[in-house]
C-alpha cells in the first residue's frame, strides 16, 4: 500500500508544477484522496461487501467531489488533477499513468446489467477538463481527449480526439511502457501545441484553393489585356486576403 502511495505522490509531482513537496500532495490533493478511498471501496466490493464499498465511495464523493464506483478498475500512477465533478462508472477501466482533469465523465450508454458499459482507457491516456467519454469502447495507449470533447467511439492509440462529437486527429504512437513513462510527451488538458484539427485543416485547404484560383484569374486577365481584349474588373468585390482568413481559422 505504501509503495503505491509513494508512486502516486511521485507521479503527481512529475505532472503538476504546482506541487511543491510530497507533504503538500499527500494532504492537499483531492485526486489522491479519492484514489485511496477507492482502493478501500474496491477491496470491499471484491469481498462481496457491496453496500460498504458503495458507502465508502459516497464518502469519497462528499469529501473530494470525485465519484468513482467501487467496481471500477484504476491502474497505477493515475493522476486525477483538481478532480471536482469527475465521475467514473462501474465497468470503467483506467490504465496506468493516465491523467484525468476536472469535470470528466467516463460513463455508460447501456442499461444492460453485467455488460461492459463504460470505457477502457489504455496506458498514458489524458482526458481534458469537461470531456465525456461514453460507452464500452477503448481509448488507446497514449491517446488524448481534448477539453469538453464528447467521445462515443473508439480512439486509436496515440491519437487525439477533439470537439462535439469528437473528431479523431491522428498522431504518432508513443510507447507507453512503464520504463518509458517519463519520456512521453505530456499534454496538459489534452491540448496539443499546433494541433491539427481536421475542420481547421479543411478550411485552410478551401482558403488556399480559392487563393490559387484568384491568382490564376489574375494571370488570365493580364493575358487578355495584353492581347488587347478589355475586361472590366469588379473592384467593389474587394481583394481576397488568404493570409487574413487563415489567421482567423487558426
Amino acid at each position: 500500500m505504501f509503495s503505491r502511495l509513494r508512486e502516486d505522490i511521485a507521479s503527481i509531482r512529475a505532472r503538476d508544477p504546482a506541487a511543491r513537496n510530497s507533504w503538500e500532495v499527500l494532504t492537499c490533493y483531492p485526486g489522491l484522496h479519492a484514489l485511496i478511498l477507492h482502493r478501500w471501496a474496491k477491496a470491499c466490493w471484491q469481498a462481496q461487501l457491496k453496500w460498504l464499498g458503495r458507502f465508502i465511495s459516497q464518502l469519497g464523493r462528499m469529501l473530494t467531489g470525485i465519484e468513482i464506483h467501487p467496481g471500477a478498475t484504476i491502474g497505477r500512477r493515475v493522476f486525477i488533477d483538481h478532480g471536482m465533478g469527475v465521475v467514473i462508472g462501474e465497468t470503467a477501466i483506467v490504465g496506468d499513468d493516465s491523467t484525468i482533469y476536472q469535470g470528466v465523465t467516463l460513463g455508460g450508454t447501456s442499461l444492460a446489467k453485467g455488460a461492459k458499459r463504460h470505457p477502457t482507457l489504455g496506458r498514458g491516456v489524458i482526458i481534458g477538463a469537461g470531456a465525456k467519454v461514453l460507452g464500452g469502447f477503448s481509448v488507446g495507449d497514449g491517446a488524448k481527449v481534448g477539453s469538453n470533447a464528447v467521445v462515443t467511439k473508439e480512439v486509436p492509440a496515440g491519437a487525439t480526439a477533439v470537439g462535439n462529437p469528437a473528431r479523431i486527429i491522428e498522431r504518432n504512437i508513443v510507447s507507453a511502457e512503464p520504463d518509458q513513462a517519463a519520456a512521453r510527451l505530456f499534454a496538459a488538458y489534452g491540448v496539443m501545441p499546433n494541433g491539427d484539427d481536421p475542420l481547421s485543416k479543411a478550411l485552410h485547404g478551401l482558403i488556399n484553393q480559392v487563393a490559387a484560383q484568384e491568382q490564376q484569374l489574375q494571370v488570365m486577365l493580364a493575358a487578355l489585356q495584353g492581347a488587347g481584349i478589355g475586361c472590366r474588373r469588379l473592384e467593389e468585390a474587394g481583394q481576397f486576403d488568404a493570409a487574413q482568413l487563415n489567421r482567423l481559422v487558426d
